[in-house]
């Protein structure tokens, strides 16, 4: 009687393992949303070298990116947990740029307020070339200036690839829910280590930020102001802001500066040169 209970728990246990592993292959499928963000992950992947973009190439195999794109409009993303949302709208304006650029590639110059080779050079780029995206229309501006700071993380505005040099640099891969705090901390943390973004003149006394904080200053003074201390309280929210983001990023001796509080705070001119690979 032993064997026979022993012998059937065994086959009981098999069964089990058998109807796992039936079932398994079908539960590692991708959904479609992530389906849709390995097309974007590919192509940053294939086409995206510390932050530049081979845009010539890109727009000879442009498929990949043109599916991303297409399935913007129909994606469902506002019951999705807030991570997956912020991962969303950022993939969704990266994507957006690259598609913004290769679609009038090579650029034809028109203005002089822009460098000669700059996404600024395409009519509209931002505030009037319209996409739909999750069942609305919306530009690029309306993305950052209405949807992105609804989730009150400033670190997202560094993390848009604005297809310029001065912007944050762009990243070979998507964004994910899963990885997203590991990626906006590297984002916030890759500020500091470029010239574009942080450049603390020791020699005249100058903390010299991107123009993205003012552009942003109400994010950036609401999450970060608090944080500097009453040392610092004399000086404006937004400066304020910048300190207690920046100082966790310095080195001992750029500490020291901030830590005497007589330095100026000036804003880098913003580089809208195209973040082109070919131009290197």
């Amino acid at each position: 009687m032993r064997l026979q209970s022993t012998h059937r728990n065994r086959l009981a246990g098999a069964l089990a393992l058998a109807a796992a592993l039936a079932v398994a292959p079908s539960a590692q499928e991708p959904t479609a949303a992530e389906a849709r963000r390995l097309l974007l992950d590919e192509t940053l992947d294939l086409y995206v070298r510390d932050g530049f973009v081979y845009y010539r190439a890109l727009k000879s195999d442009r498929s990949r990116l043109d599916r991303f794109v297409g399935g913007l409009g129909t994606s469902a993303i506002d019951s999705a947990p807030r991570d997956e949302q912020m991962a969303f709208w950022l993939n969704a304006y990266n994507a957006l740029v690259l598609r913004t650029v290769i679609d009038h590639y090579p650029i034809v110059p028109r203005s002089r307020d822009y460098p000669q080779r700059s996404i600024r050079q395409i009519p509209g780029a931002f505030e009037r070339l319209p996409h739909r995206v999750a069942g609305r229309t919306v530009t690029l501006d309306q993305i950052e200036q209405t949807i992105l700071p609804a989730f009150r993380d400033p670190r997202l505005f560094l993390a848009l690839g604005r297809g310029a040099v001065g912007s944050g640099r762009l990243r070979s891969e998507a964004f994910g829910a899963g990885a997203l705090e590991r990626q906006l901390t590297e984002a916030a943390n890759e500020c500091a280590s470029r010239a574009q973004c942080l450049h603390i003149d020791r020699g005249a006394n100058k903390v010299r930020i991107s123009s993205i904080f003012s552009w942003r200053q109400s994010d950036f003074a609401s999450a970060y102001a608090e944080r500097a201390g009453e040392a610092f309280g004399a000086r404006s929210p937004l400066e304020r802001a910048v300190i207690a983001f920046v100082s966790p990023r310095l080195l001992v001796n750029e500490l020291e500066l901030l830590a005497k509080n007589d330095f100026k705070v000036e804003y880098l001119p913003f580089d809208w040169t195209l973040n082109d690979l070919a131009g290197r």
